[in-house]
């Protein structure tokens, strides 16, 4: 089976397994999901779900968090770790919505790059997740499956997997297949224990690398 084939048939079967393809951090407005993608940075999406509640009820919209202290900011989000530099990188965020986009959040994928701590993974989750543009999200869970299915051979660096995913994946399955990848990897194809792969959809395929 070529690459092309063993992705199509994973798509397939994943859309069975896990019909609805969301995003698991709460947000109802694009800044929203901006900020929670930079808190998730080595922490869980339930813990900052939890955490940015107490964020948005003091500072409630763009402009509100632009304006707060720094050292407010961190206070908040220090339970997600790193709150130093997160609290630093969503004032800067949110000084240039207000400043240069009217408190939006641009739909360009270069023009998200440039807003402090920004890589190619929040960007592509906002792509996808508020403009619903095409997007591949090589989060951990992506990154490690995509390997031990055999869609990648050894490649760990999130952007050269992204590049592979991009001459495999349907531009209009690109976000939705990422989120089903986070769903099986907490779930069947786990990092912390051996995968369960007697309960996996997708066990008579998957190469099994690095098991």
């Amino acid at each position: 089976m070529t690459k092309k084939k063993l992705a199509a048939e994973i798509i397939g079967r994943l859309k069975e397994e896990y019909p609805v393809a969301e995003c698991s951090l709460d947000y109802d407005q694009a800044w929203k999901l901006l900020v929670s993608v930079r808190l998730a940075a080595q922490c869980t999406d339930a813990r900052v779900n939890v955490v940015v509640e107490e964020l948005y009820e003091k500072y409630p919209d763009v402009d509100a968090l632009a304006a707060a202290d720094v050292e407010d900011i961190e206070r908040i989000v220090r339970p997600c770790g790193l709150g130093k530099s997160k609290a630093r990188d969503i004032s800067g965020c949110m000084k240039i919505l207000k400043e240069q986009y009217g408190g939006r959040v641009p739909d360009d994928f270069d023009a998200l790059l440039k807003l402090p701590g920004v890589g190619r993974k929040s960007a592509n989750l906002i792509m996808g997740d508020i403009f619903g543009k095409p997007a591949i999200v090589t989060d951990t869970h992506c990154i490690r499956l995509v390997n031990r299915m055999g869609l990648v051979d050894g490649i760990k660096e999130p952007k050269k997997v992204e590049m592979e995913l991009w001459k495999l994946i349907p531009p209009e399955e690109g976000s939705d297949f990422c989120h089903r990848l986070v769903y099986h990897g907490r779930d069947i194809c786990t990092a912390r224990t051996k995968p369960f792969c007697s309960r996996c959809c997708l066990e008579d395929i998957c190469a099994k690398n690095g098991i």
